[in-house]
């Protein structure tokens, strides 16, 4: 009777180290093209930005990591450990299951594979076919799925209205509605209520070049201030600011003013940025990115972002690019 039960117990134990897998492991490995040895980095992706988790080794052009952190869930691979640019790390959607990875950072990612990953593929058949979908067909196709979130979140979300992405909200299921995504929607759409044209600008505060805390409201009341949002990453924004400037020198001495506000989360790209693209109004940084002050509270989802605010410290425009900016002005200074 003893031995049985002895037996059972030994039995129980066996089968409970030998079934299932750890809901909290990661089971990834793969190459990287083009390298042989280095270090590959894995990160956490937290508001369209990427922190450090872990690292290890490429041995012969190989890696793998065994990592215990949150899953499923978005991440990031890089061979580039410093994550001061959101383009050098290739986004993945992980779960605990066996997936690898052939990682190509020749050509920016582009010819990366991903095998094992149901959620990573549908990812990549969303984006494909982002053109052709409405973000209500995928979410009530897809309502559970972290890809399909994840779409809403960072594809749709900066063009669309408050209540659109307020409906949007209400097709994902229920298990998502605590998740930072969501919480991050949310925010989003009552932020976008509040800073529509007509509405008065919020202050807020940021940090000068020279490391001086600086609030907008002390450059209101002047003239017209153009709250310019960018980042040295941001490729759109860098072939914005020559024009940026033309306008800036034509129209300074007539009431018009530009504040930087840099998405940057390290300060040395952020300056040698300012001094290559040689621009000469007041730049702040807030190294929180895309959970800074000023970016939280005005909604912003996408750079390059601007809005344009009068005397009065009232928006009268946003996300005036080219000639609509300057034919903006020209009505506005030429009075």
């Amino acid at each position: 009777m003893k031995k049985s039960v002895l037996y059972l117990f030994l039995a129980l134990a066996i089968g409970m180290t030998g079934c299932g897998k750890d809901p909290h492991t990661l089971n990834l490995s793969g190459t990287v093209k083009n390298i042989s040895k280095g270090k590959i980095y894995l990160q956490r992706y937290e508001n369209k930005s990427f922190f450090f988790i872990d690292s290890t080794d490429i041995v012969d052009g190989r890696f793998s990591f065994t990592s215990k952190t949150k899953l499923p869930e978005i991440y990031g691979l890089t061979i580039d450990g410093s994550g001061e640019n959101p383009f050098h790390s290739y986004i993945l959607f992980l779960d605990n299951n066996p997936i690898t990875v052939e990682l190509d950072t020749i050509h920016e990612f582009k010819n990366t594979t991903v095998k094992g990953s149901k959620e990573h593929d549908l990812y990549l058949e969303l984006l494909k076919n982002l053109r052709k979908s409405t973000i209500s067909d995928i979410l009530k196709e897809h309502p559970s799925s972290l890809a399909a979130l994840y779409i809403f979140y960072r594809y749709y979300s900066y063009r669309l209205s408050p209540e659109e992405i307020k409906a949007g909200i209400e097709l994902l299921d229920p298990s998502f509605q605590q998740t930072e995504y969501v919480e991050t929607l949310t925010e989003l759409s009552n932020t976008l209520e509040l800073v529509s044209v007509g509405k008065p600008a919020p202050d807020f505060a940021a940090t000068d070049i020279e490391g001086k805390q600086v609030k907008l409201s002390d450059y209101l009341g002047r003239g017209y201030v153009l709250i310019d949002f960018w980042a040295s990453w941001c490729a759109p924004c860098r072939k914005e600011n020559p024009h940026l400037v033309k306008l800036y020198e034509e129209y300074k001495d007539k009431g018009f003013e530009i504040i930087g506000v840099s998405l940057d989360n390290q300060q040395a790209p952020w300056l040698k940025a300012i001094n290559d693209d040689r621009l000469p109004w007041l730049q702040l940084i807030d190294r929180n990115a895309w959970a800074g002050e000023g970016v939280k509270k005005y909604g912003v989802r996408l750079i390059s972002a601007n809005f344009l605010i009068d005397k009065e410290g009232v928006i009268v425009g946003r996300n005036l690019k080219g000639d609509v900016l300057k034919r903006t002005l020209e009505e506005l200074l030429t009075l």
